[in-house]
């Protein structure tokens, strides 16, 4: 049986920022009924011409509730949309560790936290974690302590939980795991877990790291939503990410795998998508007629050197064309950064911190910014081991000449494009390679 297509809007999380048009209009798209989230990511990659590189997601945003999600990728969008009331809307954003706890499980999974269900005492094996949580037939629990809610109070309490296949409890004596002391707090099929973006100002929640399980049914009863707070980030992001495993299982393993095999082109839309990946790039040689692959890794280093050398013997060029004074860089320096995708320009602290959370806390995840209290300076904010952190880029003059640094006038660069792209390929002083742009895109 046919179904008309719905209308959806999808905006981008820039309006938030002020980034885009003050009214909020977002970009309204016709959907099949039977059209998945990813699907749409697709088809909104080829429409604003970036990049596919499996890391664009549909988030599910409330923001009277001050709720979001990412949707899976299985997840039939206008189905979704059904339930979400007419003050909600979609975001199209990146998310960098969707699937991160599949290329690093310990991270998301602290020993202490996951263990198998009463019957056996022991620990998880490492190598059996992921396999336990996608099997079907075993039993991981995931415990600790949360505080919760109280029903339409602001007061929390701090409670034992455990959650498991069959749903989410809280014991009512101590961290006793009896049966009799377990009370149900929320089942899994019928529900979805939601970050809280506002938990402390519009829930007065204990700590940061508030997340919330929402029964799908629900539109914006808050009564009905089981608001959970943790002691911190690591804490947080092994319960969400667990309850997604215990709820989806085999599906989530599939939607990691489905874009190495591709289902190309997008079935509702006849469009060619781009993917890039690390592992298909390789060091080339242009200096001939045609362009031949360096395959000798001593080359290849020797090739990168040389290329170094080039950015100052480029930046003494433009130097000689004319600068506007001995203490300014090249008005093509001072500027040509702004029309990167990891440039936001002069935003505050706090902002960036928002930013790298909202597109998924990954090693490498940054992006660039103006300084507040310097105004010749930038930052560069930097995630690593789910921590944010901010480098200062000063600049330096040399023989007339300006340049930027990061590391006291020890590695200079003409410009911050030429910076970013050699932290790309050079962890130098950073405690990581710059690896992931905090992305800004218009559709």
């Amino acid at each position: 049986q046919e179904t008309n297509p719905v209308s959806l809007t999808f905006q981008l999380t820039q309006n938030e920022s002020g980034l885009l048009c003050e009214d909020g209009a977002g970009n309204v798209v016709e959907v099949p009924a039977d059209m998945r989230a990813r699907d749409v990511c697709q088809f909104l990659v080829y429409r604003s011409h970036c990049l596919d590189d499996n890391s664009w997601s549909l988030v599910e945003h409330h923001p009277l509730l001050g709720l979001e999600r990412c949707l899976e990728d299985h997840e039939l969008v206008v189905q979704v949309q059904a339930s979400m009331p007419s003050d909600s809307k979609f975001l199209f954003r990146k998310n960098y560790d969707k699937y991160e706890f599949f290329r690093n499980p310990l991270n998301f999974f602290p020993e202490q936290m996951v263990a198998w269900c009463q019957e056996s005492n022991g620990s998880i094996p490492h190598s059996q974690l992921l396999q336990n949580f996608l099997n079907s037939s075993s039993c991981p629990e995931v415990h600790g302590f949360l505080y919760l809610k109280a029903s339409g109070r602001k007061s929390w309490k701090r409670l034992s939980m455990f959650l498991r296949r069959s749903g989410l409890y809280y014991s009512t004596k101590g961290s006793s795991k009896e049966p009799r002391h377990l009370q149900l707090l929320s089942d899994l099929e019928d529900s979805s877990v939601f970050t809280v973006t506002t938990g402390r100002k519009l829930h007065n929640a204990p700590t940061d790291y508030t997340f919330c399980i929402k029964p799908s049914k629900v539109r914006s009863e808050c009564k009905e939503l089981r608001m959970l707070c943790a002691e911190d980030e690591q804490s947080r992001t092994c319960w969400m990410t667990a309850f997604r495993l215990l709820k989806y299982g085999i599906l989530l393993d599939q939607n990691y795998k489905s874009p190495q095999q591709r289902m190309s082109p997008v079935p509702h839309f006849s469009t060619p998508v781009r993917s890039v990946s690390e592992n298909s790039l390789v060091a080339m040689d242009f200096s001939g007629r045609t362009g031949r692959v360096i395959e000798n890794p001593l080359e290849a280093v020797s090739a990168a050197v040389e290329e170094g050398q080039t950015w100052r013997k480029r930046g003494q060029r433009m130097k000689a064309l004319g600068s506007p004074s001995p203490l300014q860089p090249s008005s093509l320096s001072s500027v040509i950064h702004r029309t990167q995708l990891w440039f936001r320009g002069r935003i505050r602290r706090e902002e960036s911190h928002k930013m790298i959370m909202q597109q998924g806390q990954v090693d490498g995840l940054f992006l660039l910014r103006e300084c507040q209290s310097n105004p010749k300076a930038f930052v560069l904010t930097l995630c690593h081991h789910q921590k944010i952190r901010h480098f200062q880029i000063l600049p330096c003059e040399e023989e007339g000449q300006m340049s930027f640094s990061l590391d006291d006038g020890s590695t200079k660069f003409t410009d911050l494009i030429h910076l970013v792209e050699f932290y790309q390929l050079n962890r130098g002083v950073l405690p990581c390679k710059l690896k992931h742009p905090c992305t800004v895109v218009a559709l």
